[in-house]
């Protein structure tokens, strides 16, 4: 069974840091690319940074660029999100994603952890 478990969202100030969590389990997840998307009340679902399977090359939304960094550790199924100067704009419920390509294209999600940032 495909399990993508979120950790680490809560309250924070606006200018703190936080670290988000996905444990993953049920699918060879160093043959995943990971994503974390977020969404804001009111508005779409947005990819927020990515991590490639293979090379470890990232990307990130412009929004979040030199302010947040994604990293996985393949030895513990888990890809992370550090937060650091967060605003209030960076309020959303946080969603772990895995795409997996081994011989067909399988997607997974994880049920989303609240970050809220405010004073």
């Amino acid at each position: 069974q495909v399990q993508l478990v979120e950790s680490g969202g809560g309250l924070v100030q606006p200018g703190g840091s936080l670290r988000l969590s996905c444990a993953a389990s049920g699918f060879t997840f160093s043959r995943a690319a990971m994503r974390w998307y977020r969404q804001a009340p009111g508005k779409e679902r947005e990819l927020v940074a990515q991590i490639s399977s293979s090379s470890g090359t990232t990307t990130y939304a412009d929004s979040v660029k030199d302010r947040f960094t994604i990293s996985r550790d393949n030895a513990k199924n888990t890809v992370y999100l550090q937060m650091d100067s967060l605003k209030p704009e960076d309020t959303a419920v946080y969603f772990c994603n895995a795409v997996v390509v081994i011989l067909n294209r399988r997607e997974y999600w994880g049920q989303g952890t609240q970050v809220t940032v405010s004073s």
